[in-house]
């Protein structure tokens, strides 16, 4: 046999074999399989209790829309779902502000720091979020850490406990750690390369920030938001020792009709109308956000 031939055929019995592509589909399927206990699980965890609210929403005490025509006809439950998006809102828009520093922050350090600053991060999980609230009590109260520090710089004794700024404070504390992961992970992946060409051709630093960065950085942005407005939403325990009648939102209402009166009915009809308002709100800011989103990816 010749060199050539024996050459051909060393090289053909390298190459890997190639499964053949029914193989190839009898592997996804099994893939497929796989995820069924977990889907069984989610069901059973989230599913089963959730439609267990609904149903008992209808019918309890009996059958029928008498728990959302009280809802809705009480002015007072209308004023306490608005302020619960008005409080979501402001609490997302403050871990935003917060959060978009500290990760960029993050990716620009050395890996020494960089670990330092996960650490910050990560080291409220591992705290209970009473101990926490509890911590911030004895903060935002009138003769607390903050108040002291302000009467001292001269600017008075600011009322902080009991009231919505104060509430604010508090989760905004407790949910900024889902704001900056989110964000940390899309920074990390963009390169700085691109700011450096844009400053190179005659960009400033600020306009190659907000041109070239700050759009590359939105999907970060929007995903933590969603978290965060999402979590905000049905906070409890934070308003209910942070706040007072005045800043009062849904969750502590649902807690006095289902544990405090034992009205399973009424207390799903809240729960239901603040899903639903919660999807439907999530569905109206997705397109304006996907289209944002390729607006900046075009500059």
């Amino acid at each position: 046999m010749s060199q050539t031939g024996l050459a051909s055929t060393a090289e053909a019995a390298s190459e890997p074999a190639k499964p053949p592509p029914r193989r190839r589909l009898h592997l996804a399927g099994n893939a497929l399989w796989l995820t069924v206990p977990a889907l069984l699980l989610l069901l059973g965890v989230v599913g089963y209790p959730l439609l267990t609210i609904v149903l008992r929403s209808f019918s309890e005490p009996m059958w029928g829309l008498q728990n959302y025509v009280w809802f809705f006809g009480t002015p007072v439950n209308l004023v306490v779902l608005q302020r619960t998006f008005e409080v979501s809102a402001w609490v997302t828009l403050a871990c935003v502000i917060c959060a978009y520093p500290y990760a960029y922050m993050m990716t620009a350090v050395g890996p020494l720091l960089r670990m330092l600053l996960v650490l910050c991060v990560l080291v409220p999980f591992w705290v209970s979020g009473v101990v926490r609230t509890m911590a911030w009590v004895i903060l935002l109260q009138d003769s607390g850490v903050i108040n002291s520090a302000l009467r001292w710089a001269g600017f008075g004794t600011v009322r902080l406990i009991r009231t919505q700024q104060g509430v604010v404070i508090g989760m905004t504390q407790v949910l900024l750690p889902f704001m900056i992961l989110p964000l940390y992970s899309v920074m990390r992946g963009i390169d700085l390369r691109l700011v450096q060409a844009a400053r190179s051709l005659g960009a400033r630093p600020s306009r190659a920030f907000l041109q070239v960065y700050l759009p590359l950085s939105l999907p970060g942005v929007y995903a933590g938001a969603i978290i965060v407005f999402i979590l905000a939403l049905g906070f409890y325990i934070t308003p209910a020792l942070l706040g007072g009648p005045r800043s009062t939102m849904l969750s502590t209402l649902v807690q006095n009709q289902v544990l405090s009166l034992l009205n399973w009915g009424r207390g799903g009809a809240m729960g239901v109308v603040l899903l639903v308002a919660t999807f439907i709100l999530l569905a109206l800011a997705a397109p304006l956000m996907r289209q944002r989103h390729r607006q900046g990816a075009r500059r």
